[in-house]
């Protein structure tokens, strides 16, 4: 049954890919302008119409869009992306040297994410901050209804204007890396903290919780080994889902602080409407938010028991 299970998901996954090629493919067809006409009607080139027509013979333009469809997505279960006209080399050729930066990028973010998520649900439980606990409770709240780059562009003005403590100009590696990786970090972690937070409420009702209690457990054992255990599936789960946002609040982040990734390539792409390098962003984004859900499902069931699917189809 858990076979049965897992090759639904894979085509459940593969649909889902397909239909986020369809409907890009056909979005970025009805972009206005042509990425081919603003690299070569540049009166610089000096090329003649002529040539101009062969320049668009050579790239497919010209093709019929149920031709280009089958091309593009033919190519790309090769793992062919096309070639990008303004740069003049292959799309793998750029993803592959901006990816990395754009991943660390999008992991630290996640990782102090779910630091800050643990640390404002932990201290939410202490007796000690128990005045707190509404207010530790609403900071999620505030986290959320903050835009990314409007976050990106406060943090600068604060602590590399104001502050002078992080230099925006000729930073080193890490200084770098300080204030992007925060700015990713914190609308993710609001979401995280929320359903954490929730989740540690209605774990502390149910009754092998107060048996622990009863048994002398501490509080600090309650709390870590019986309640913020069994509170971390429905985190979990939601980490998965909050994949697509922390990959778009990454791409907008390397925007607004200049930094080489993803996210610049995609903005260049998009001034020159190259069509395949946009393509292959949002396929890359796509795989990775399927793969990340993918594996969500294989283990939650191992986390959970009652999860994993029984013979007969229920569960």
């Amino acid at each position: 049954m858990m076979q049965r299970s897992l090759l639904r998901r894979v085509g459940q996954s593969v649909l889902v890919l397909w239909a986020a090629f369809t409907l890009s493919f056909l979005l970025l067809q009805v972009l206005p302008g042509d990425a081919v006409l603003i690299k070569f009607q540049n009166p610089d080139l000096g090329l003649s119409p002529d040539q101009i027509a062969e320049m668009r013979l050579a790239y497919g333009a010209d093709n019929p869009l149920w031709q280009q469809y089958f091309h593009t997505l033919l190519a790309m279960l090769h793992g062919d992306f096309g070639y990008s006209v303004q740069a003049g080399v292959s799309v793998s050729d750029l993803l592959i040297s901006n990816l990395p930066a754009t991943l660390q990028l999008a992991l630290l973010g996640f990782a102090l994410a779910t630091l800050l998520a643990f640390t404002l649900a932990a201290l939410s439980r202490l007796p000690a901050l128990r005045m707190l606990r509404s207010l530790l409770q609403s900071v999620p709240a505030l986290f959320i209804s903050l835009p990314t780059f409007w976050l990106g562009i406060a943090l600068i003005q604060l602590f590399s204007f104001q502050l002078r403590w992080i230099p925006v100009i000729n930073p080193s590696p890490l200084q770098g890396l300080i204030l992007p990786v925060v700015t990713v970090a914190i609308p993710i972690s609001a979401p995280l903290a929320q359903i954490l937070l929730r989740s540690i409420d209605q774990i502390s009702t149910q009754p092998f919780v107060a048996v622990a209690r009863a048994k002398g457990a501490s509080a600090s054992r309650v709390l870590w080994r019986h309640v913020m255990r069994n509170a971390l599936l429905p985190v979990l789960n939601v980490a998965g889902l909050l994949l697509g946002e922390l990959i778009a609040g990454a791409l907008i982040t390397e925007t607004v602080f200049g930094l080489s990734g993803i996210g610049q390539l995609t903005q260049q792409a998009v001034n020159n409407q190259d069509v395949a390098v946009l393509q292959a962003v949002v396929m890359i984004s796509a795989l990775a938010f399927v793969l990340i859900n993918l594996l969500v499902d294989v283990l939650m069931p191992l986390f959970d028991p009652r999860l994993q699917p029984i013979a007969g189809g229920n569960r």
